[in-house]
């Protein structure tokens, strides 16, 4: 196998995590029909509320691609930078807001991922081996975990049809 089809094959790979393709649940259906008065909810013995789902899961994509991007990205204090302040968005606007941003960031990931330019397995220079298919892959996996809880989430509150 030649190595532009290795290549080729990894950063297909890659997308195709990044799409939430074979086992993994992809963001609009996390979110699709979730009502606006549970989404500051949080169900008795779970921490979060689906808005702070959400709003952790665009910072963490966020930042994610900062770091893939430059070394002078905004450094985040955990766990303080990563959460929001509170339960419940402060209107459906911050919610729609959030989610806009939150599929931007996942487009722009996938454009970095999908560029012929980026070689996906170089150590970025200001990381310590870090590389775009490695926090690529970091991506793809924290936004599993957490809209697997989004949709445990949903179905405590009753908001969630399996069918």
């Amino acid at each position: 196998m030649e190595p532009h089809d290795r290549d080729a094959i990894l950063r297909a790979h890659v997308l195709e995590l990044l799409d939430a393709g074979a086992a993994h649940l992809d963001f609009e259906s996390a979110i699709a029909g979730l009502e606006p008065a549970l989404r500051g909810i949080r169900a008795e013995g779970l921490p979060h509320s689906p808005w702070e789902l959400l709003e952790h899961l665009r910072i963490c994509q966020r930042d994610i691609l900062d770091f893939c991007r430059s070394a002078d990205h905004a450094r985040l204090r955990w766990p303080d930078d990563y959460w929001p302040g509170r339960a419940a968005p402060p209107d459906d606007l911050a919610w729609d807001r959030s989610a806009s941003a939150f599929r931007a960031d996942a487009q722009a990931m996938r454009g970095l991922v999908a560029d012929p330019q980026t070689d996906l397995l170089r150590p970025l220079p200001w990381g310590t081996g870090q590389s775009i298919a490695r926090e690529a892959m970091l991506l793809a996996d924290h936004n599993a975990y957490h809209l697997g809880q989004l949709v445990s989430l949903r179905r405590l509150l009753g908001s969630w049809d399996d069918a």
